[in-house]
This record gives C-alpha cells, structure tokens and sequence, in this order.
C-alpha cells in the first residue's frame, strides 16, 4: 500500500511539474502578446500615449557644438598661393530645439502635421570662449558670389570686392559665422546658419501609426510634398523614412533604419553596428555607412547627387554633397567633418585635417522594442567652394578649385537619469518581471517533473528487485 501511494504520489508530482512547465510554455507566447500589444499601443502617436508625450515636447536636452576651421596662413595663401593651414576651434555650445512643435494637427488619413521651431541657446560652461572669439575664416561672400556668377561678371565682382575692402578670408566673431553679420559688399546678412532663430524646420506629415503601426512616424510630406524637387531625378527626389527621433517598434537589427535629414536635403540609412548598454538599457547602434556620400562611382545610387561634374572631378570626388539648391541657391557643401570617408584630395587641399570614425560618425542609438531613439550624434560639415580666376586679385594665386571646411556641428542628444528610471521601471522591469515568472514557472515545471519521473523509476526498480 506504501508503495502504491509513493508511486502515485510521484506520478501527482510529475504531472502538476508537468502542468506548471506547460502554464510557463504558455505564458511565453501570451506574455509577448501582452507586451507587444502594450508597446503598439503606447508607441502610437496620439493624445495620451508615451509615444506623443516624449515627441510632442522638447524631451531631452539636444545641444549643437560647433568647432570652425581657423586659418593660419592667409596671407600666405593670398600672395603664394600656398595651401591654406586650418587649426580646428572650439567647441561653442547652444541649445536647440528647447521649444516644442508647434500647430500639432491631425488628419483622418492617420497623419499628423506639425511645425519644428528653431533656435539656438549659447551655453558658455560648454564652450572654449566667448561668442565674441574671433576666427580667420573663408570670406561667405566672396566664396559664394564666385561660385554663382559666369566668369564673364568677374569684372564687376573684382571691383565689388575692391570697393567693399574684402578679401578671400575674414576675420570674424564666432557668432557672426554662425548666425550673421551685415555683408560689406553684399549688403546683406551673411552666415552659416542665418536666418536661425524664429525660423522653422516644417510642416511635416507624418503618419501616427494607428492603423499600421510599422508606419508610425513615417514622413508623409515635408512641406506640403511626398518627394523633394532639388536633384532632378525620381530616385534622389525620395523622402524614405522617419526624422530619426523614433522608427517603428520591434527594431531588427538585420535590415537598415530610413530617415531624412533636412539639414543635408536628402533621406540616408542608418545599419546596425553593436549592441550597447545605455543607462542600464540595451540600445542597438546604428550609423551611417561610409558609402553614403561615395562617389557615383563607387555607389552608383549617388550619380543623381552629383551635379556640377566641374567641382567634383568629373563626378569621382567623395565625401561631399551639393545643397545649393535648396538653401536658396547658396553654394553649401555639405560632408562628415573633416572630410571623413572623403577623397584624400580634400585633404590635400587644406591641410590640417583628421578624420576619425570616434569623433566625426554620426549614430543613432535605439532601444529595439519601442523604437525610440535614446541617444544620438548627428555630425555636419558647412563648406563652401572657391577656385582660380585670372581676373579676381584675391583668386589670382589660387591653382584649382577648392572646397573649404568652414565649421563643423555635432548635435546631440542622450536620455537622462530621470526619463532612464522611468523608463526602465514603465517597460524594461515589467518585461524582465514577465521573463522572469516564465521562466521560473517553466524550469520549476520541469524540475519537479524530472525529479519525480526519476524517482518514480527508482521506486519501480526497488519494487522489481523486492518482488
């Protein structure tokens, strides 16, 4: 009778083992249903939801630093036409994007527009100096009436720049550079970033993720158009992507993130690059690949970036971006700073420049279950362009087209203490609880039911020997 009820009793055990190994398979499933449920819920972006909370405001503290490229030989380069020497300056720190967005509408095609306010706070405990340090720079004017006009008006712009005083270089205070100053010969306002503050980054479209949310943030229209009108081709015109503040939940670190930066007027990807622990938090990192700006040659996909065959060798030359033609036709240059990833002729051309992947790449760094990007650097250079000319005194030593660095940025952004508790309490600590509780029901499940088959054997053996 002993035996029977021993025996019996182990099979009990084995199958409430089994049955509670069975409740923890189950949960699994059920768990991440629960949980994907929960994000997609709360990462559509729509009144009451996290996802509309962190995007509708400021959240966290983005900061644009600025480094500039302080020439040192400039009369060197006027009178012998010698390669100009650029020592890096800086960083002078602002804040930016403080203000939240603004005429935040929505639309019944689950689309959502809205306007990004600029401006630019300076933080003097994060900067090297002043605003008012001076800098020997490339003269904005002179460079950009050069690139403009046909030769054959070479004639008046020597004597404009006779009359005005003005050279090839200037020297300036680093808030003049930035965000501008009154133009001696132009008679108006000259600066990298002028007109910045009051201005806006908008309208966006954007869809809310409602009805799919593999779309939510996904650019619908920017300024009012599906493709952009400035490279004259269909593949180049595309806006693929996010604005790179979130990209949809459930992140797989096999495929390329899309976004579009207006700051550079074109739509780039972002591919996986490492796991890293942010905060206590696991965030994929994803960066710019070095073939983004390669020449044609090299990615074909860049041949409708390419534009003026003249300054780009042809369309050989990599590492720089043409984006005179939606900044107003200003000549901008845009590139990774110091020309990282470029032709070594860049280089050449102004010496004192190093590139390094650490400082100059730019990366997201995304948590893959919402989405949303918790950290990242965004890394710019403004150049501008200036070549020989047997007219204009100031251009007469210069041997070949050059393509200055004038400043670099880095915009940054990374998630404080504060929203990382919060965070990890409001989504990380509840997964890992229901992790957990997994798989604790399932291994406790199995052990009790091992245990018992085990020792149910063990009984039946003894009961045989016995017998």
């Amino acid at each position: 009778m002993d035996c029977c009820n021993r025996r019996c009793g182990l099979i009990a055990g084995a199958v409430f083992g089994a049955a509670v190994a069975i409740l923890g398979g189950v949960l699994i499933p059920v768990g991440n249903s629960i949980i994907e449920g929960t994000v997609k819920k709360e990462a559509v972006i729509e009144p009451g939801t996290t996802a509309y909370d962190n995007w509708v405001s400021t959240g966290g503290k983005v900061y644009r630093q600025f480094w500039f490229f302080d020439v040192q030989n400039a009369e060197d380069v006027l009178k012998n036409g010698s390669t100009p020497v650029v020592v890096e300056r800086g960083p002078y720190t602002y804040r930016t994007r403080y203000l939240p967005k603004e005429n935040v509408t929505f639309y019944p095609n689950q689309t959502v527009s809205f306007l990004v306010p600029l401006g630019a706070i300076f933080e003097p405990s994060m900067s090297v100096g002043p605003e008012e340090d001076k800098i020997t720079s490339l003269n904005l004017a002179v460079a950009g009436a050069y690139s403009l006009v046909p030769k054959f008006f070479h004639y008046m712009l020597e004597n404009m720049i006779k009359k005005s005083n003005s050279s090839l270089f200037q020297h300036r205070t680093v808030k003049e550079l930035l965000w501008g100053y009154l133009d001696p010969m132009l008679k108006e306002t000259m600066g990298a970033f002028a007109p910045y503050n009051g201005t806006y980054d908008g309208y966006f479209n954007v869809y809310t993720g409602k009805e799919d949310i593999s779309k939510v943030g996904i650019i619908d229209r920017w300024r009012g158009e599906r493709s952009l009108r400035f490279w004259d081709d269909k593949y180049c015109n595309m806006i693929n992507g996010t604005d790179a503040s979130s990209f949809s939940p459930f992140v797989d670190k096999k495929k390329p993130l899309y976004f579009f930066s207006s700051d550079i007027c074109r739509s780039v990807s972002a591919s996986y690059q490492e796991t890293l622990d942010l905060k206590g938090i696991d965030v994929y990192r994803f960066s710019l690949m070095p073939d983004t700006l390669a020449s044609p040659t090299v990615n074909p996909d860049n041949q409708c970036f390419c534009r003026n065959p003249k300054t780009t060798k042809n369309c050989t030359l990599a590492g720089v971006l043409d984006i005179g033609t939606c900044q107003d036709k200003r000549p901008i240059y845009i590139s990774l700073p110091h020309f990282l990833h470029g032709s070594p002729y860049l280089r050449e051309a102004v010496l004192g420049l190093n590139p390094s992947e650490v400082h100059h790449a730019t990366y997201l760094d995304v948590e893959p279950t919402t989405g949303f990007t918790l950290r990242f650097a965004k890394r710019i250079q403004v150049n501008m362009m200036y070549g020989p000319s047997k007219i204009i005194t100031v251009l007469k030593k210069v041997k070949d087209y050059t393509i200055f660095p004038v400043v670099w940025l880095n915009e940054t952004a990374a998630l404080d203490d504060e929203t990382a508790d919060m965070f990890k309490k409001e989504l990380i600590s509840r997964i890992q609880m229901l992790e957990i509780i997994q798989k604790a029901l399932l291994g406790t499940g199995v052990s009790i039911f091992i245990l018992c088959l085990i020792s149910y054997c063990v009984v039946r053996r003894s009961e045989s020997k016995i017998a």
